[in-house]
């Protein structure tokens, strides 16, 4: 369980435990029987997370629903698959109609170049910290002169080119950092063959469930964006967010691979197409269990950005929550400007 004073997530880990609702408090209970009780008018529940092998009450399902708590799912390894959504979540049709229009008008444009401008300045920020050469400013100011009345598939290839070539820059930089025994070649995203790029793959599947759920609490449309195109199946506001965000899961890494070894990865044979299978490295389960543990309390700590309301610090996951606010408070007209904070 990770706790505060003011707010509590629950986690059950372990195969067996069981989350139900009794007298007013959600009780979790182990499989040796152990009983703990959280009373819901004395801390604030913030989120649950299941995992394969748990099991929980309908009534506790209703009451998570009631007062609008997160529910996560994951596989017994970690890997996030579903969320319980309550049936107000899809109340405020206002944030999304604004959203809708923001999509055709100058609006949109904005908010297209502060995603890639964000992207730029936070990979800046990792390439300045471990003293590697910089990014070429010239991309901003490119960037700022091109002109839009809205968004476009050709604005879109313009932002998204210009984004490929100062990001393949980052990644020659900072894969030079990783153990020479696990250091890919180059960035490779959806069904990479490598165990260290299938491993990044993984750190910003979770980094994508924050900002997926942070965009809902928000009564945002997480598969309406304005960077990365509109597809099916494709969360394209999801994959704009972070963008802000990927260079902190990219210091994560560098980090946690320092004692990464080539023996902790493993290969499964998959299919590529319909009669055609190849080979793919991953991280083994023990340590692809322990990449999320440790991420999850990553998500945790805290940065040296104040929030909205008090205090010079909070965790990164309120940052992003945050964020997902102002971003939603700009498209009602609620206030003049977005610009991301990130760090």
């Amino acid at each position: 369980m990770v706790h505060s004073s003011r707010y509590v997530k629950l986690v059950l880990d372990g195969h067996g435990s069981f989350l139900g609702v009794e007298k007013g408090c959600f009780i979790v209970k182990d499989k040796h029987g152990d009983v703990e009780r959280y009373p819901l008018f004395e801390k604030e529940i913030g989120e649950v997370v299941l995992k394969s092998g748990n099991m929980v009450s309908t009534g506790a399902l209703s009451a998570l629903g009631f007062w609008g708590i997160d529910v996560l799912i994951q596989t017994q390894k970690g890997r996030p698959v579903a969320m319980v959504k309550s049936l107000d979540d899809d109340s405020h049709v206002q944030t999304r109609l604004c959203q809708y229009e923001a999509v055709n008008n100058e609006k949109g444009v904005h908010i297209a170049k502060q995603f890639v401008y964000g992207k730029f300045d936070g990979q800046n920020a990792i390439l300045r910290k471990y003293d590697l050469p910089l990014h070429d400013v010239t991309y901003k100011a490119k960037i700022e002169k091109l002109k839009s009345s809205k968004i476009n598939p050709t604005l879109r290839r313009r932002l998204m080119a210009y984004e490929s070539k100062f990001s393949k820059h980052y990644f020659t930089q900072i894969f030079a950092l990783f153990p020479e025994t696990i250091r890919p070649e180059g960035r490779r995203t959806f069904q990479a063959y490598d165990g260290t790029n299938n491993l990044f793959n993984l750190a910003y599947e979770v980094l994508s469930w924050k900002v997926h759920r942070a965009l809902i609490t928000a009564k945002l449309e997480p598969y309406l964006g304005f960077l990365h195109s509109t597809q099916f199946g494709k969360p394209s506001l999801v994959c704009d967010f972070q963008e802000l965000y990927r260079h902190l899961i990219d210091d994560f890494l560098i980090q946690y691979c320092h004692n990464i070894k080539a023996k902790d990865f493993i290969v499964k044979t998959e299919d590529l197409s319909r009669n055609k299978k190849g080979k793919r490295v991953y991280l083994n389960d023990a340590h692809s269990r322990d990449l999320i543990k440790k991420l999850n309390t990553f998500f945790e700590s805290s940065i040296e950005i104040p929030r909205i309301r008090v205090g010079a610090k909070q965790m990164i996951e309120t940052l992003i929550n945050e964020e997902a606010f102002l971003f939603a408070k700009y498209l009602r007209n609620n206030q003049n400007s977005w610009v991301p904070r990130y760090c």
